[in-house]
C-alpha cells in the first residue's frame, strides 16, 4: 500500500475474508459499488494498483471478464502471497511502487482503491497516474471522520481515535473530490459507506 519501510505492507485488516456480519455487509457494499463503475467503463484491460493480497483483483477478475488483467503493490514479499493465493486465476501480479509506474504500466482503467491513505506523497501518486493518460481511473479511500468513528464504534484503535495503523492520510468527501479534481475530470461520485470512491477521467 506504501512504498515506505515504516507503513504497513498489505490488508491490516482482511475485510474481504472477515466473518463479522458487518463487515461483509460494509465491503459487499463497496464491491457492489465498484464493480457498477467498472461496468460503465466498458474496459477490457485492468490494473489495480496497490493490490495487496489480491482479493480486491481477484473478485472483479471473477465478476468481470477482461482480455488483461494486472496488479501490482510495492512490496515483493505481498505480491509472493498474492501469487501463492491467487496465481493461475488470469491476473498478472507484479511488484511495482506506484511512485514508479511507467508508460508499460498503462491500461484502459486504472484502479487505486484503498492505497492514497497510506502514501506519504498521494500527489505525487495521483500525478503519476495521471501522466500515463489513462482511458478512466476509479479511487476509493476512507471518507473520514466516518472511517474513525466506525473504528471506535467497534472498540478498535481507541488509542489513535479510531485511526487504522497504516493510514497516514485524511480526508473528508469534499476534501478528497476537491485534491482528485485538479489532476482528472470526475464522472461519477459514490460513497458506499464508510468510503468516498470515484470514477475519473484525466484532465
Amino acid at each position: 500500500m506504501s512504498d515506505t519501510n515504516d507503513n504497513i505492507a498489505g490488508n491490516y485488516y482482511n475485510k474481504y475474508e472477515s466473518q463479522n456480519p458487518i463487515a461483509q455487509w460494509l465491503t459487499s457494499n463497496f464491491k457492489s459499488n465498484l464493480l457498477d463503475l467498472i461496468r460503465k467503463t466498458d474496459a477490457r484491460d485492468i490494473h489495480e494498483l496497490g493490490c495487496g493480497e489480491g482479493y480486491l483483483s481477484t473478485y472483479i477478475n471473477d465478476q468481470i471478464q477482461v482480455e488483461y488483467f494486472r496488479a501490482s503493490d510495492f512490496s515483493d514479499e505481498i505480491i509472493l502471497t498474492a501469487n501463492e493465493i491467487h496465481g493461475g486465476q488470469g491476473i498478472t501480479f507484479s511488484q511495482r511502487s506506484v511512485y514508479d509506474i511507467t508508460l508499460a504500466d498503462r491500461a484502459q482503467l486504472m484502479i487505486c482503491c484503498e492505497v492514497l491513505e497510506h502514501l506519504e506523497e498521494p500527489r505525487l501518486a495521483l500525478e503519476k497516474i495521471r501522466q500515463l493518460s489513462p482511458e478512466f481511473a476509479i479511487f476509493s479511500v476512507p471518507r473520514e471522520p466516518l472511517w474513525r468513528i466506525t473504528n471506535m464504534a467497534r472498540l478498535k484503535y481507541l488509542r489513535d481515535l479510531g485511526n487504522t495503523p497504516g493510514h497516514l492520510q485524511h480526508w473528508s468527501k469534499k476534501a478528497f473530490i476537491t485534491m482528485i479534481d485538479t489532476y482528472f475530470e470526475i464522472d461519477e461520485i459514490r460513497s458506499p459507506y464508510p468510503w468516498t470512491m470515484l470514477l475519473c477521467k484525466p484532465r
